[in-house]
């Protein structure tokens, strides 16, 4: 026997940490899930339900956000004006009620920080935000879909030469293009294909705007053209204006809604052709940027004077008209049934947040520190803050390499995504 062993008392073996399984959420019995979730408040509660599988399916078995819906009811937190809604309707709603007062506070009161990455080889002045995912191009020769959650290209699209690429928008399946007098298709399988507009009986589409099966281009001749994307027809041409369609919007109930360079909005049906109203701001400058709240049936407008003017739709009535910016408005947006704010950029280059009701701006911000030219490769991502301005901080004391035109913004749920017309993309996000 080994000496160095005498008198040791033996001890039980352990498997050791290479061999241990490790141990994961998806270990957990489902009492253990229940006890846990029980502890959480209501917003953590409803983000654990959305984590995998098995937690949505314990969250939900045990009953567990209906009983903090109801208690909450009980304590008077929770309007029991619609009692014959059915609890789980009603719960549903309360839950997006609270989401959408998040993402308020977050955008009006919380701390900003901004990630910026290189995006492009040239400037770019668009994007569009949907599911996580960001389309961006019109500059070079490239659109590219990236991901929000690790800022890495997925996906990228090439553009033909013969003419520039002038609006796009997508969908799950497929990116459709505006290339001059053409329509452009890019399945997401990697598949392209191009049909004309109407033969080029039209000198420059400005603006377009997609809801499936349906692209509609507003023209420079006052036209909206509608083209269905299966067909590749132009199966409508609806006159607008007397002059340039310089904004453009669709609403889920078949309205065509477009600015004009003279100031008007036209409103038309998608598929009856007829002209439903006209309205006119009071300024009657050059629109620049329309948005439809379908929820509110509320429609916003932003012009070439920094002015803001907003309709109700159900009566036609202009509700407040307010200026914003001393500059030209190029981009407005919201959340999807987002009923409180507005997201506001321009060529100033400060981010605005507007209140849908009344259009008072109730924060206003910027890049912390001036803004260096990178000559980071596409996708590496750059860190940095966003600031607040105080009510009485003047515009002209903030350095222009501080604030670059915000071209184009997109808003997503505590964040927002802005262009510039340079090769930079950047990321808002709100805590």
């Amino acid at each position: 026997m080994d000496p160095t062993l005498a008198g040791t008392k033996k001890r039980p073996r352990h498997p050791s940490s290479s061999s241990r399984a490790p141990t994961t959420g998806q270990c957990l019995e489902h009492d253990i899930l229940c006890i846990i979730f029980s502890s959480l408040d209501l917003f953590d509660l409803v983000r654990c339900s959305v984590v995998c599988k098995s937690w949505n399916a314990a969250i939900n078995k045990s009953k567990l956000l209906q009983v903090f819906y109801l208690k909450q009811k009980e304590m008077g937190f929770v309007s029991f004006s619609n009692r014959s809604t059915s609890t789980e309707h009603s719960l549903n709603m309360y839950l997006e009620d609270i989401a959408m007062e998040r993402h308020r506070l977050a955008l009006t009161e919380g701390l900003v920080d901004v990630d910026q990455w290189r995006g492009h080889s040239v400037g770019v002045n668009q994007c569009r935000m949907k599911r996580g995912l960001l389309l961006t191009g019109v500059g070079d020769k490239v659109i590219r879909l990236w991901s929000l959650e690790n800022y890495k290209c997925v996906e990228e699209y090439s553009t033909p030469d013969a003419a520039p690429l002038v609006d796009f928008d997508f969908d799950e399946s497929k990116i459709v293009g505006l290339l001059g007098t053409r329509i452009c298709i890019w399945r997401r399988n990697g598949t392209r294909s191009i049909f004309p507009s109407c033969e080029g009986t039209f000198s420059k589409g400005l603006r377009m705007r997609y809801f499936d099966p349906e692209a509609v281009v507003g023209c420079e001749d006052g036209t909206a053209r509608v083209f269905d994307m299966y067909s590749k027809n132009c199966s409508r041409i609806i006159r607008m204006h007397a002059g340039p369609v310089t904004c453009l919007c669709l609403s889920e109930d078949q309205l065509i809604l477009s600015g004009s360079s003279l100031g008007t909005i036209s409103i038309s049906g998608l598929s009856s052709d007829q002209q439903i109203a006209k309205l006119r701001s009071r300024d009657s400058t050059d629109l620049k940027a329309l948005c439809f709240n379908p929820r509110s049936h509320l429609l916003f407008a932003g012009s070439s004077a920094g002015n803001m003017s907003c309709w109700d739709l159900r009566t036609m009535r202009i509700l407040w008209e307010n200026r914003v910016s001393p500059n030209v408005l190029y981009s407005i947006q919201h959340l999807q049934n987002d009923s409180s704010t507005l997201v506001v950029g321009g060529i100033d280059g400060i981010l605005r947040i507007l209140n849908q009701n009344t259009g008072e701006v109730v924060s206003r911000m910027i890049l912390e520190g001036n803004t260096s030219s990178s000559r980071d490769k596409i996708g590496v991502v750059e860190r940095r803050k966003g600031r607040r301005l105080a009510e009485d901080t003047h515009i002209d004391s903030i350095p222009r390499t501080g604030r670059s035109p915000i071209t184009c913004l997109a808003v997503g749920m505590k964040k927002v995504v802005t262009t510039h017309n340079w090769k930079n993309i950047r990321l808002w996000k709100f805590s």
